[in-house]
C-alpha cells in the first residue's frame, strides 16, 4: 500500500465549493422551483460568496433552457455551470443555455456502464474524449462527472482522468452516488487519485449514512480541492452535503478558505426552505432554530458566567446569539436571567416557586414557557404571595 500522503490542514489551500441547490437539490421528491424562486436562490448564494452553481439541466427542454438563461442574464459574479449527459444533446442544449461550464457526466462503475448504457469502459472512455474536445473547443469550463465514483474500479477512474485532462477538462468530479463511503474509504478513493492527477478533483457526496460532510472533509484532507453541496442537504433521498457545514468545518475549525459570507447562510437556509415547501429542523446544524438554544439549569448558568463553559461553535460567525429557553429543565439562574429582561426581581422563595410552575407547565404542555408568560406567571406569584413591606429578604436570596 503506497504512503498516505494526506495534506496537513496547517497548509491550509483553499477549497472551491461548487452549490448544486438548483440542479441536485431540486432532485428531491416534490421540489421544483419556480423562475422566481430560481432566481432568488441564485442571488442570495452569489451574495453568501458561493463561486460556482449549478444552475440545472438544459436537456429537460425550453423551459429549463429559459430558466437558466435567465440565471445567467443576472450576471453574477459567480461561475454558471449545467449539468450535462456525455452526450452531444445534451451539450447543444447547453450551449444554447448560455453557460459557461458544464460538468459532462458519465457512470464510472462497470455495474453502471452495463445497466445504464450497454458499454464498457473503452467506449466510455472513447466518448469522455470526445465530448469534452468540443466542448473545449466552444470556450466551455469543463468538469467530467464520474457518477458512481465509489463503486468503480480505481484503474478505470485513472484512466478517465487521464483521458479527461488530456482532452482539456479543468476537473474531475468523483460522485459517491448511492452514498456507500465513510471518511475513510473516502480518503482511500481520493488520496492516491489526487496525488496523480494533472486536473483538479471534486468530490460530489450523498447523505444516506448521515456521512456527507465527514466525507466532503476527508476528501479535501485526501487534496481533493473542489466540493459539491447544497443548501441544508437538500436533495434526492437523505440528501447531499450540507453547504453550511462544509463551510463552517472548513472555515471556522480548520481556518481553510472558502470565501464564504457565513453569517449569510442562516438566511440563505431559510429562504431554500421555504421555496422548497419544506421545514427547517429546529435541530440543523449551523442554521436550525434551537442550535444556540440552551433549556438545560446547569448550561445555561455556566453560559451566564462564561461562555466558553458550553459554546463550541461561536453563534456570532454566523449573525446569530445564543438565547435562552424556559421549560422543564430550567434553573433559577435562568429564570431570574429572562425575568430581569423585563425588569422583574424575584427572591430565591418567590423563583422557587415560579420554577415548580414552569416545570408543571412544561410536563403538561410539552413545550417551552415563552417569555411573556413566564413574566405573568411571576406576577401572579407575587400578588399571591406578596412579601410585607420593609421585610428583609431572605438571607438566601
Amino acid at each position: 500500500m503506497p504512503e498516505s500522503k494526506l495534506i496537513p490542514m496547517a497548509s491550509k489551500p483553499a477549497v472551491f465549493l461548487n452549490d448544486t441547490t438548483l440542479r441536485d437539490g431540486e432532485q428531491a421528491p416534490g421540489v421544483a422551483f419556480s423562475l422566481s424562486e430560481k432566481l432568488g436562490i441564485a442571488e442570495a448564494l452569489s451574495a453568501a460568496g458561493v463561486p460556482e452553481i449549478e444552475v440545472g439541466t438544459p436537456a429537460m427542454g425550453e423551459e429549463e433552457i429559459a430558466a437558466i438563461r435567465a440565471v445567467v442574464s443576472l450576471n453574477l459574479p459567480m461561475r454558471v455551470m449545467a449539468w450535462c449527459r456525455m452526450t452531444d444533446q445534451d451539450l447543444d442544449a447547453a450551449l444554447e443555455s448560455g453557460v459557461s461550464a458544464v460538468n459532462l457526466s458519465l457512470p464510472s462503475s462497470d455495474l453502471q456502464l452495463s445497466a445504464k448504457l450497454g458499454i464498457g469502459r473503452a467506449e466510455a472512455l472513447s466518448r469522455i474524449d470526445a465530448l469534452v474536445r468540443k466542448a473545449a473547443r466552444f470556450g466551455l469550463s469543463v468538469a467530467v462527472g464520474c457518477e458512481d465514483a465509489s463503486r468503480a474500479d480505481p484503474a478505470h477512474l485513472y484512466d478517465v482522468i487521464a483521458v479527461a485532462a488530456a482532452a482539456g477538462a479543468a476537473r474531475v468530479r468523483l460522485a459517491d452516488t448511492v452514498g456507500i463511503l465513510d471518511p475513510f474509504s473516502t480518503v482511500a478513493l481520493i488520496e492516491p487519485l489526487a496525488r496523480c492527477a494533472p486536473i483538479a478533483i471534486e468530490f460530489h457526496a450523498h447523505n444516506d449514512f448521515g456521512l456527507a460532510t465527514a466525507n466532503s472533509i476527508a476528501a479535501y484532507r485526501a487534496g481533493a480541492r473542489h466540493l459539491s453541496v447544497t443548501v441544508s442537504g437538500l436533495g434526492e433521498r437523505a440528501g447531499n452535503a450540507p453547504l453550511e457545514e462544509v463551510a463552517a468545518v472548513l472555515q471556522v475549525m480548520h481556518g481553510v478558505p472558502c470565501g464564504l459570507d457565513l453569517a449569510a447562510l442562516p438566511g440563505l437556509a431559510a429562504l431554500v426552505a421555504r421555496y422548497a415547501r419544506q421545514t427547517l429542523a429546529p435541530a440543523k446544524p449551523i442554521t436550525g432554530g434551537n442550535v444556540f438554544t440552551h433549556e438545560s439549569g446547569i448550561h445555561v448558568a455556566g453560559l451566564l458566567g462564561n461562555r466558553q463553559t458550553y459554546q463550541g461553535l461561536d453563534p456570532a460567525e454566523f449573525g446569530r446569539d445564543h438565547s435562552i429557553a424556559i421549560g422543564k429543565h430550567s434553573g433559577t439562574a435562568a429564570l431570574a436571567y429572562v425575568l430581569e429582561q423585563h425588569g422583574r426581581h424575584g427572591d430565591r422563595e418567590t423563583l422557587a416557586n415560579l420554577l415548580a410552575e414552569v416545570r408543571r407547565l412544561a410536563v403538561a404542555t410539552k413545550a417551552t414557557v415563552p417569555a411573556a408568560q413566564l413574566v405573568r406567571l411571576f406576577d401572579h406569584i407575587q400578588a399571591e404571595f406578596p412579601r410585607p413591606r420593609g421585610e428583609p429578604c431572605p438571607s438566601s436570596c
